[in-house]
């Protein structure tokens, strides 16, 4: 990140991108960029002013795809440079690794996931592709040797090398089991690499894994519940309306400062909380639980994670907060759009 820090906020419900100006703990909205019809995910290469943004075909017949933004820090504008085509169904997960020259996808609905080589801002076709029902993120460790993507259909954790030419080759095993019917989400890796904790929408848990760092091989270590035991929520299963049946609605993870809490969202009563991590890696049950912006699919943290924004898919405002440790003060509401589902500081 650098210059001023700016927040992007992608409105799926409008098809656009607003991009948010912070300065003195404020939101300043700079720009609203439309025309990214669907878009709910979005990466962020700040060194290089570019956007990676997953988006829907805007027209009949025509296909999802990854397009290439360049930002514009001083305006907020986002100008489209770039395309590529997604026959097989737009990404709900990108996340960039090897100093922006890999971008990995994972698709919900199409049940496969990707890993594209970027050539100055270009994204090239996939080299590799894997087929897992309902991935719905990924990452890739800091060194770029290896990538996790999770299949909230399988109840998994799926785990690969990166060869040099960004090819995935699994593991063995190529994948790691989570508990049955839990519906792994997203994913979060530690500063020492040693371990992975992942959100499920269904039994609302961060479950833990821990992590060989010369292998990248995981490994389940426990699960701990970080959804408030007070709100009555039952247990999802797939397929289900969690909002008519009171169920469960895990959705986004993010780290607090110093990585001592992670913070976690739950859609149906819509809930933030932050659960606290031990010295060993191993999770807490969070104390406190804070209501937000309605349906919280996404959030995110300043990097120094003294700040937090929290947008709902069922408002058009975005939520400024200030962090202490498990805390949360609420600063600002600020204007975004609709279906607002996706938050990055850039």
């Amino acid at each position: 990140m650098t210059d001023t820090p700016l927040v992007l906020v992608a409105n799926a419900g409008d098809g656009s991108i607003s991009v948010f100006r912070l300065v003195d703990r404020t939101l300043e909205r700079l720009a609203v960029t439309d025309g990214l019809t669907g878009c709910s995910t979005f990466a962020v290469d700040s060194v290089r002013g570019l956007v990676y943004a997953g988006v829907k075909g805007s027209e009949p017949g025509e296909p999802s795809g990854i397009l290439t933004l360049e930002l514009d820090r001083s305006t907020g504008r986002l100008t489209p440079r770039g395309r590529l085509d997604l026959p097989d169904g737009g990404m709900n997960y990108l996340a960039l690794g090897r100093d922006g020259t890999l971008l990995l996808g994972a698709a919900y609905s199409g049940g496969y996931g990707i890993s594209c080589p970027i050539n100055d801002g270009v994204v090239g076709e996939p080299v590799s592709t894997i087929a897992f029902p309902n991935l719905h993120s990924v990452q890739p460790s800091t060194d770029g040797r290896f990538a996790y993507f999770v299949s909230l259909g399988a109840d998994l954790v799926a785990q690969y090398a990166l060869d040099d030419e960004l090819r995935l080759e699994p593991l063995e095993p190529e994948t790691v089991a989570a508990p049955e019917g839990s519906g792994p989400r997203h994913l979060v890796m530690n500063a020492a690499q040693d371990a992975v904790y992942v959100v499920t929408e269904f039994s609302g848990e961060v479950l833990h894994f821990s992590r060989d760092t010369t292998t990248g091989e995981l490994a389940f270590s426990g699960a701990t519940t970080v959804v408030d035991p007070a709100r009555g929520l039952g247990h999802s299963v797939f397929g289900a309306d969690p909002r008519e049946n009171h169920f469960i609605w895990g959705a986004d993870v993010h780290w607090g400062r110093d990585e001592a809490t992670l913070w976690t969202s739950e859609r149906t009563e819509s809930t933030l909380a932050a659960a606290p991590v031990g010295p060993d890696g191993s999770v807490s049950a969070p104390r406190i639980f804070y209501e937000t912006e309605p349906q919280p699919r996404g959030f995110a943290l300043s990097p120094n994670g003294s700040l937090l924004v929290a947008a709902g898919e069922r408002s058009t405002t975005v939520s400024l907060y200030a962090v202490d440790g498990d805390r949360l003060e609420l600063l600002q509401q600020a204007e975004t759009g609709g279906g607002a589902n996706w938050v990055r500081f850039a």
